[in-house]
């Protein structure tokens, strides 16, 4: 075990070398082909920007990416964590994933939309003038999509503010009261998701006037969920037999099979965040597929080695990490970047499982590994990539020489953290002082599925 540490801490060095000599070459390469700057005359001649109206096209491309969206958290999700536990929890856990896609989309129409994207109230928060969906009708809004009705882009959104908390429903897995769970979700949703998305996405919000960039939800959906599934673990405690007891995944070609769907549907994640079926669309596809497939090969390489053997929880794993990593970025660096971005994602959140073990707690799929720490790293990454070249409203990173934008990214990182974590500790205690958070020592030795619900997945 000493003897693969070292080495692991001898090759590390190595394969960061050459990533961000391959990231630097693939800036190299952006800064040959330098968007194209309007004359004078040409800025002069323009006609009058066109009023919002709506484009077919992108409506149909925003509508097939909420769908896509829909099938990360179920089914992609609810396969993914259901394979991953014991048998006994497999119902209860794919039940999470579920119920939140009913519960979410109802807090989002009633007021979830209206306090993240509503008129904003000092920086920090959405207005109630969109209880409801008041006033989020068919027409464009232009300050989100000019070119498709708003609920279009209400919609998506909710898909959104769905797979986050299912997200971090991973990091409790197997212990929590279905009760306390509805509760919590719907707790976290209105006071950490909401706030958080109003400030990094929304017009107005404190931390998108600061200028962080993040395309699809490195910050709102995966360090938030990161830090929240931390808060979520050292609160609940670990399971009992944690660390004694054989706790291995039940099914993991379930789990595969739910990776494969993540994958699928994360091309209306991130291509779906250009809110439009063009060329930016197209080049987030591109990158998002290209991180991954990135991600996953390295993963399996580093855990070859330190292991002895490849498996295939670490390849779904590793993949997954590439898809967190990139989100942040995918509006923002081409393909050579997302290389880069894919390779350190694979190898960061691999150590991040690593150093679980040795700090005890119960993370038990893995989401302060994998969405926390990748998303941190793509946070980081999306300053040291971006290009305007690829998106003239974004900004340049440091490689291309605007240090600056790294340090609004880590700053952006931070924010997030302290308040997910600080705003979800405060919150399961609340909870657990009303009404518990943990099934009994009996029940949760029978299983969620029969202790919670009274059914057996498997007879």
């Amino acid at each position: 075990m000493v003897r693969r540490l070292r080495f692991m801490m001898m090759i590390l060095p190595v394969l960061t070398s050459v990533a961000m000599m391959l990231g630097v070459a693939g800036v190299w390469a952006q800064e040959t082909a330098p968007p194209p700057v309007p004359t004078v005359q040409e800025i002069i001649t323009a006609p009058a920007q066109a009023p919002p109206k709506i484009d077919t096209g992108d409506t149909a491309w925003l509508l097939i990416s909420t769908a896509l969206v829909l099938a990360m958290t179920a089914p992609g999700l609810a396969l993914f964590y259901g394979g991953m536990v014991r048998s006994k929890n497999a119902l209860g856990t794919i039940m999470q994933s579920f119920i939140i896609l009913c519960l979410i989309s109802l807090q989002w129409v009633l007021w979830g939309y209206s306090l993240a994207f509503g008129p904003d109230k000092g920086h920090l928060i959405g207005g109630l003038e969109w209880l409801g969906l008041n006033g989020v009708g068919l027409e464009p809004n232009a300050d989100y999509g000019a070119t498709v009705p708003h609920q279009a882009f209400m919609i998506f959104q909710m898909m959104f503010a769905v797979i986050t908390p299912a997200l971090i429903t991973g990091a409790f897995a197997e212990r929590m009261k279905f009760s306390s769970f509805l509760v919590f979700t719907l707790l976290w949703a209105t006071l950490i998701y909401d706030p958080l998305a109003h400030w990094v996405w929304a017009v107005g919000g404190w931390v998108r006037n600061l200028g962080a960039l993040d395309f699809a939800g490195g910050t709102v959906v995966h360090i938030s969920s990161g830090a929240s599934a931390l808060a979520c673990a050292i609160v609940l405690r670990p399971r009992l037999g944690h660390g004694k007891e054989h706790m291995a995944p039940h099914n993991l070609p379930m789990t595969v099979l739910g990776a494969s769907l993540l994958w699928f549907g994360w091309f209306g994640f991130n291509a779906g965040s250009a809110v439009a079926s063009g060329a930016l669309a197209t080049s987030a596809f591109v990158v998002t597929n290209t991180a991954t497939a990135s991600a996953a090969l390295s993963w399996m390489v580093v855990e070859w080695m330190y292991r002895g053997k490849p498996t295939v929880l670490g390849a779904a794993s590793g993949a997954v990490a590439g898809l967190v990593a990139i989100t942040p970025a995918s509006g923002f660096v081409g393909p050579m970047p997302s290389i880069v971005i894919g390779l350190g994602a694979g190898v960061f959140c691999y150590l991040g499982v690593l150093w679980k073990a040795k700090c005890g707690y119960d993370d038990a799929l893995d989401v302060v590994g994998i969405h926390g720490i990748g998303g941190i790293w793509g946070a980081l990454a999306t300053g040291l990539f971006a290009s305007k070249v690829i998106n003239p409203a974004g900004a340049d990173g440091l490689f291309l020489g605007n240090p600056a934008q790294l340090g609004i990214q880590a700053l952006a990182v931070l924010v997030s953290v302290v308040f997910a974590f600080v705003g979800t500790f405060v919150v399961l205690k609340l909870l657990d002082g009303v009404m518990g958070l943990r099934v009994r020592e009996d029940e949760e030795r029978m299983g969620l599925d029969l202790s919670q619900h009274d059914e057996r997945a498997y007879s």
